[in-house]
């Protein structure tokens, strides 16, 4: 019985995380970042968010202004469904996304926006974090990465693209 009990323990703090919640989409800040109203008429809260699994090029670097306006078309001013999982060092919620494809608007949210974003090929999978996603989605971001490289959309048009992490610690070294 002491045996069950240390183990339910010790898996708590990894299985426990809020519950989805449902809210509006407010604002994008890039490719992979967001701004979600959440909570009631009178009792909003307005939150940061970090998509789970993606890495978009940053603002200034090739195809980051593509990345946020694609974001923007996918999920601006609708509501998405957060499965939240963890805060980032920068207090953002890092969160699967998901909302109504644009082919049944007001449909069930069974779009994953992040893998949305690796298929038309304006995000990387963000592998560095993949243990925090299923098998199943670790599975389907990649495959969705390989054909957008191999289609040659989105930012696999540029012969030589640069991933955010790289870009970033360049820029740091500058």
């Amino acid at each position: 019985m002491r045996r069950l009990l240390f183990s339910i323990l010790l898996a708590l703090p990894f299985t426990l995380h809020a519950a989805p919640q449902t809210c509006l989409v407010v604002g994008v800040s890039d490719g992979d970042t967001l701004k979600a109203r959440c909570g009631r008429p009178g009792n909003y809260e307005e939150i940061k968010v970090r998509l789970n699994g993606i890495d978009a090029p940053e603002k200034h670097q090739p195809f980051g202004e593509r990345a946020k306006q694609a974001m923007s078309d996918l999920i601006y001013m609708k509501d998405a469904e957060l499965d939240c999982i963890k805060t980032d060092r920068y207090g953002r919620s890092v969160c699967k996304v998901h909302v109504a494809p644009a082919s049944a608007p007001n449909g069930p949210k069974t779009l994953d926006a992040g893998l949305a974003m690796v298929t038309v090929g304006m995000a990387w999978w963000y592998r560095a974090y993949a243990r925090e996603q299923t098998p199943q989605e670790r599975g389907q971001y990649e495959f969705a990465e390989m054909e957008a490289k191999a289609k040659r959309v989105g930012l696999w048009r540029d012969p030589d693209p640069v991933a955010p992490w790289d870009w970033r610690k360049a820029q740091r070294e500058h």
